[in-house]
């Protein structure tokens, strides 16, 4: 397994722009869907956000605990 600092980074990247790309197409559809189902997709959003938000602070913690 390839743990080059460049790969990981590449990784974070994938992960937050695939974030903003699901965020900008749920805001957009915003207008179109009924207002529970819009509050339901920012919760789905927002806990994936929070997930890769304690794993990202978890592995930080690791790296700077060697």
């Amino acid at each position: 397994m390839n743990n080059c600092p460049l790969e990981s980074e590449r990784k974070i990247m994938l992960f937050l722009v695939a974030a903003l790309l699901l965020m900008g197409i749920m805001l957009g559809t915003a207008a179109h869907l009924p207002a529970p189902v819009t509050l339901v997709a920012a919760a789905v959003i927002a806990g994936w956000l929070l997930v890769f938000f304690l794993r990202e602070r978890r592995h930080h913690a690791e790296v700077t605990s060697r």
